[in-house]
């Protein structure tokens, strides 16, 4: 089974960007899928993107297209979160998610497809 650390986080100013690293550890399955979810205290973890290990294909989340951006380098078996115009609200945790199984993009924000998980980073914008 694959492991994933993330790294990257920390405490910037709104605008800023920011990019987080997930390294897995082990095989990746080519038809599987990297995810990036967030939560905030109190509620439930969100996805905010995620690719196709195989494809590259990368889907994201409303609230982040267009800010964010997720891909791979399949070389260094590591995804990334680019974090562009940040902004206050995207003040949470981060968790880098890999699953070990094929992942249909239909179901790549569905956190139920992932099993592996990292200990999260913690991102704080200030304003």
């Amino acid at each position: 089974q694959v492991q994933v650390t993330e790294s990257g986080g920390g405490l910037v100013q709104a605008g800023d960007s920011l990019r987080l690293s997930c390294a897995a550890s082990g095989r990746v399955l080519s038809s599987s899928a990297v995810a990036w979810f967030r939560q905030a205290p109190g509620k439930s973890r969100e996805f905010v993107a995620g690719t196709i290990w195989s494809s590259g294909n990368t889907y994201s989340s409303d609230s982040v297209k267009g800010r964010f951006t997720v891909s791979r380098d399949n070389a260094k078996n590591t995804a990334y979160l680019q974090m562009n115009s940040l902004k206050p609200e995207d003040t949470v945790v981060y968790y880098c998610a890999a699953s070990s199984h094929p992942v249909s993009r239909l179901v790549v924000g569905d956190r139920r497809q992932y099993d592996s998980w990292g200990q999260g980073t913690q991102v704080t914008v200030s304003s």
